[in-house]
């Protein structure tokens, strides 16, 4: 099979072949019809986070066949021991023997993978390859993020690529009034957030219009933490959503005072995956990508690292 390897980080990735992968007891083997690119794998083709193996295919927002024709997805989450403490306790995400999807398992930037048949999620039918993959990362972190958030009437998203325009519109749809903030004078950005929903759009260098009751940060500058926290009501919390974040400067007691909170989110759970993929189309989340093919896997990267794009890329092998 051929597959965009990622055999020493900070490197480009290089398409090759491999041998064609063998399902253990307990996996699935799939035909990977599409992958989507998350921040993740940037992170970890630019060496700010540490990879699982080397070399590795990258991926973790995998749509594929399986050998009996069955459409599965496959998220970041690929592989817990089910028998520790936050397993037993309904938090699988903070498993400290977890294995992730293109971390520590070959992922989908590939023509075939192996999956756990366990952490492989059904996916809702009437939607493409391309339009359903990016839900199973973006998606599915930017959902355990918004439930983290709380209850409320006005959420800010700090960073609108990915997963926040898909999150935006589950808020929308849910009641929320969304303000979007982008990176500053980027006007494209701003409009593509109004279209779905937001109720303001501007720049992260912005003062909010209105008492935030909860910020989601999505992009991985540590220096938008202050700038949400000082953006929130009394009682409102703001969720870092990403894996890896900048330092994070020092700020005021005044403004976490009057019980606003800090929290990250790690990973998510199975759980979760069934709750976004069976609301997705009642919303429906419409995605918007932009498609590489397998050797332009490492100009989507790019692209990504640049904000090239609206939405999320998609490779398709």
């Amino acid at each position: 099979m051929r597959a965009a390897v990622l055999k020493h980080q900070g490197q480009p990735l290089e398409t090759t072949e491999l041998p064609d992968p063998e399902p253990q007891a307990g996996q699935l083997r799939l035909r990977v019809k599409a992958c989507a690119v998350c921040r993740t794998d940037l992170h970890l083709r630019d060496a700010e986070i540490e990879a699982g193996k080397l070399p590795v295919v990258l991926g973790h927002q995998i749509v594929g066949t399986t050998d009996d024709g069955l459409r599965v997805g496959v998220p970041w989450l690929g592989w817990t021991d089910g028998e520790c403490h936050f397993c037993r306790s309904g938090r699988e995400n903070l498993c400290q023997h977890a294995r992730f999807t293109g971390r520590d398992i070959d992922g989908g930037f590939a023509e075939l993978t192996v999956a756990d048949e366990r952490f492989c999620l059904p996916l809702p039918k009437g939607v493409s390859d391309e339009q359903v993959a990016p839900l199973l990362c973006g998606g599915l972190i930017g959902y355990r993020a918004y439930k983290l958030a709380g209850d409320g009437r006005r959420l800010g998203l700090y960073g609108f690529g990915s997963a926040a325009h898909m999150i935006c519109q589950v808020a929308v749809y849910q009641g929320w009034e969304v303000y979007a903030f982008t990176r500053p004078a980027d006007a494209k950005t701003q409009e593509f957030a109004k279209a779905l929903g937001a109720t303001w759009a501007g720049g992260s260098d912005l003062t909010a219009p209105e008492p935030l009751d909860a910020a989601i940060i999505f992009a991985s500058a540590g220096e938008l933490v202050p700038r949400a926290l000082k953006a929130l009501a009394p009682g409102g919390t703001v969720v870092c959503a990403g894996i890896h974040m900048t330092d994070i400067p020092s700020f005021p007691y005044a403004d976490l005072w009057q019980e606003r909170t800090i929290r990250s989110v790690a990973n998510l759970t199975r759980q979760d995956g069934y709750e976004l993929l069976e609301l997705a189309p009642k919303v429906p989340i419409m995605t918007t990508v932009t498609t590489y093919g397998l050797d332009q896997t490492e100009e989507a990267l790019a692209d990504l690292r640049a904000g090239r794009f609206e939405g999320t890329a998609v490779v398709i092998p």
